[in-house]
């Protein structure tokens, strides 16, 4: 499986205890992470991602998720709403890639990705690149847009000056929806509370067909990722573009109180149906957990971005977008509710 930082969950001492008593830690691991801060510890999870027992010991959340192996999916095109390797909101399907020649290091004279980048990326919104990679300084920050990747340095094509997936092929080429070369960093707020005992969290219903998500976005030239995540929940929950001034500005108000304290819950690349070879997701998500006086003053409505927002219980067949069920098992684990 190919090597990368996929996941950087946020781990009590009691959490990997329990992990360990359910067999989802291995000794080694838990031998290594009894030294760490409480909140820095690396777990292994059920969704396509595993920890080997032996990982760098740096002391920072980049450096242990080095030991991560992910297995594209749904980058890959192998799940998701639509037909078998067909890309998101199109009828252009990707090329069949293998297991064991999804790594870029695994040489395969045989793979022909298809070329695929959306009319509405290659129109030169103000969001996207330009179509030439060879002139973007990547591996950096670039004026105001962050190409560094969570996962650390990345490869460029000597040949197209592209930058090539962390994780590895997809069976395809070009950015797709994806308005940067390399890595589109977004971030996702994780609202939650309890409801007669019930771990709930608030979910948004994407117009695109991808189902249930949480509302999150993407990062902003020069934005930082906490004001993204305020922003993004806003508008996609609570409408904040369809209110007037004060009524915005009481929504932020609000948004400012509820998120005044979270936690990180995961930091780095998603396995989305939008990535492509040259062009991948990463996020940052954090979790903000509401007691009931906060809780009952939300007014939750769908903004212009979103068919639906709601209060959503967290179970063991939530279905949602890309990897966002990972991040929600995450969550649930922070309160001490397995699923």
């Amino acid at each position: 499986m190919p090597h990368c930082v996929c996941r950087v969950p946020a781990v009590t001492k009691q959490a990997v205890w329990r992990s360990l008593i359910m067999g989802t830690l291995s000794v080694g691991s838990m031998a290594h992470g009894f030294g760490l801060a409480q909140n820095a510890m690396p777990r292994s999870t059920a969704s396509n991602f595993a920890f080997m027992s032996h990982f760098s010991l740096a002391g920072s959340r980049r450096a242990f998720a080095s030991v991560c192996s992910m297995q594209h999916i749904k980058a890959r095109g192998l799940e998701g709403s639509g037909e078998k390797y067909s890309y998101p909101g199109t009828e252009v399907k990707r090329s069949q890639v293998p297991d064991e020649y999804v790594r870029f290091d695994k040489p395969w004279s045989d793979y022909k990705p298809v070329e695929y980048t959306a009319s509405s990326v290659l129109a030169g919104p103000v969001w996207a690149d330009n179509d030439d990679a060879s002139t973007i300084s990547f591996n950096r920050v670039d004026g105001k847009v962050d190409r560094v990747s969570f996962t650390g340095e990345y490869k460029i094509d000597v040949g197209t000056g592209r930058p090539l997936n962390p994780v590895g092929r997809t069976g395809m080429t070009g950015r797709g929806l994806l308005g940067r070369w390399g890595p589109n960093h977004a971030a996702d707020p994780v609202v939650t509370r309890f409801v007669g005992g019930k771990l709930q969290f608030i979910a948004i219903k994407r117009k695109d067909g991808g189902g249930w998500a949480i509302p999150g976005g993407m990062v902003e030239a020069g934005e930082t990722v906490s004001l993204t995540l305020k922003r993004e929940f806003g508008e996609e929950a609570m409408d904040l573009n369809g209110k007037s001034k004060a009524e915005a500005d009481a929504i932020m108000q609000k948004i400012d109180d509820m998120f005044a304290h979270g936690v990180e819950i995961y930091k780095g690349y998603v396995d989305d149906p939008r990535n492509t070879d040259n062009a991948w997701m990463e996020t940052v998500a954090m979790n903000f957990h509401l007691d009931d006086s906060i809780a009952e003053t939300i007014t939750l409505q769908a903004g212009d971005d979103a068919g639906a927002v709601s209060w959503m219980d967290i179970v063991p067949d939530l279905k949602l977008y890309a990897s966002h069920k990972s991040i929600i098992e995450e969550a649930a684990k922070m309160h001490d509710v397995m699923i």
